[in-house]
């Protein structure tokens, strides 16, 4: 049964400005640094190694322990929006990323920081399985890939700043304030957030499936874990048995949610051709993007003879050219259909992508420079309206679920994405290795691009609200 919980604010579609702004304000802060976080600490775990004595392959779980927690846990906090209220999920998730940010600020052992880690990637679970469900009280229905056009720019260039970030911070002070620094930020979106999202939303009257949410668990941490253990290269008796058990509890999983009304596990939504296509080329894009971005400093800097500043400055274009081609998309798919635009968006990707193969021995700085910008105007364009199309052809009573399917799309294809880069460089010649991973990301670029093609058969959804 649906409920709608009603305030003192009167019914109507999206919030009036500005307060519009302040809400948008706040969940764009603690998005950005819910994607940061995923990856700001890769710079410095050669120095965590260093400081509390541990080894390189044991220290990588101050990172793994974060992006693990996030995404076992990131669609049982989209079922909890959805019974109890997406403000209340997302405050509570703020509310828990600050307080273990400033544990791990103060951390003075390993095990104490990825404790800590682990804790923050829950609050970053329940921030992100509920943001685009947000976007979708926020503003009104014919304008949510405005909205949506803000997110994809957020978490794209979130996603390739950690690094650069990580670097200014630790070029003036030491590892302990890169969680300090989400403490103001943090609490001004706490602020923000508690002061300007909306308080009237569609909650379902049910109970929490607390078997189903172990289940899931259970199946995205074994899955994780294993593309992970043929990355680098685990045992095969325990890649086997991890597979075993994977197939054991993700086919009871399944099953399971197959015969539930308001399933965890939005097996109900992938029967939306709609979605389901657009799910599949979330997960392509975003394999895509990190088979680049993660092979590339590599070529940058053994192969071309690059410094680390150079490398970053060469990256950049990426992110910048989606800063101008996001917000354009959101306007757009307001005219075009999302399959064509996305289509279009992910060929141009593919192109930026073959142009990059193609670059000559020595290749000037511009010359990667253009390159870069191609590949980012391609991502910008697909992210938007592929995001508007996810969100939209839900049912507005499980938007919870569909805003955690479009966050463990994208968690799924940069873990693929960086597995492959570590198979692919572990296994072809070092001078070689770069170019492979470039032709993979132009064979998945393709297969989105095809796949979201397909949806143009599909009648879109953006004004069902």
């Amino acid at each position: 049964m649906t409920v709608e919980v009603m305030t003192c604010e009167k019914k109507a579609d999206g919030l009036p400005m500005p307060r519009r702004i302040w809400a948008v304000l706040a969940i764009s802060i603690t998005l950005m640094m819910s994607v940061l976080d995923a990856s700001i600490a890769n710079v410095v775990l050669p120095t965590f190694s260093k400081d509390f004595g541990t080894t390189p392959s044991l220290t990588i779980w101050i990172m793994n322990a974060y992006l693990l927690a996030l995404i076992v846990s990131l669609l049982s906090f989209s079922s909890l929006g959805d019974i109890y209220g997406y403000r209340r999920v997302y405050l509570s998730g703020v509310g828990l990323f600050c307080i273990t940010s400033l544990v791990c600020a103060l951390s003075d052992s390993f095990w104490m920081l990825v404790g800590a880690r682990a804790l923050q990637g829950l609050g970053a679970a329940a921030i992100t399985g509920v943001n685009a469900a947000q976007l979708r009280t926020i503003y009104p229905a014919k304008y949510l890939g405005r909205g949506l056009a803000i997110n994809a720019m957020v978490v794209a260039v979130s996603a390739v700043a950690g690094p650069t970030v990580a670097g200014a911070v630790l070029a003036i002070a030491d590892w302990h304030w890169l969680f300090a620094m989400n403490l103001p930020m943090g609490a001004a979106a706490l602020i923000m957030g508690a002061l300007f999202l909306p308080k009237r939303e569609m909650r379902r009257d049910r109970r929490f499936d607390k078997k189903a949410a172990v289940a899931n668990a259970l199946t995205f941490g074994l899955l994780i874990y294993s593309i992970e253990g043929f990355a680098h290269h685990e045992s095969p008796w325990l890649l086997a048995i991890l597979l075993m058990l994977l197939v054991v509890v993700a086919t009871w999983y399944i099953r399971d949610q197959l015969h539930k009304e308001n399933p965890l596990l939005p097996v109900d939504l992938m029967k939306i051709p709609i979605f389901s296509l657009s799910v599949v080329t979330s997960v392509c894009s975003f394999t895509a993007q990190m088979l680049a971005l993660i092979s590339l400093p590599f070529f940058f800097q053994d192969s071309l003879g690059r410094n680390e500043i150079e490398t970053g400055l060469l990256i950049t274009p990426w992110p910048v050219a989606i800063l101008f081609a996001a917000p354009a998309a959101g306007y757009l798919v307001e005219r075009i259909h999302a399959g064509l635009l996305g289509g279009i968006g992910m060929f141009i990707l593919a192109t930026g992508l073959y142009l990059l193969y193609a670059l000559s021995e020595a290749p000037s700085n511009m010359d990667i420079i253009w390159r870069m910008a191609v590949c980012g105007v391609g991502f910008g364009l697909f992210q938007t309206p592929n995001n508007s199309t996810i969100i939209s052809s839900a049912p507005p009573s499980r938007s919870g679920g569909a805003s955690g399917m479009l966050g463990t799309a994208r968690l799924l294809g940069q873990t693929l994405g960086a597995s492959l880069v570590a198979i692919l460089f572990s296994y072809i010649p070092h001078a070689q290795s770069t170019r492979v991973c470039l032709l993979a990301a132009l064979f998945f670029s393709v297969i989105a691009g095809v796949v979201s093609c397909l949806r143009l058969s599909r009648r879109m959804p953006l004004k069902r609200d």
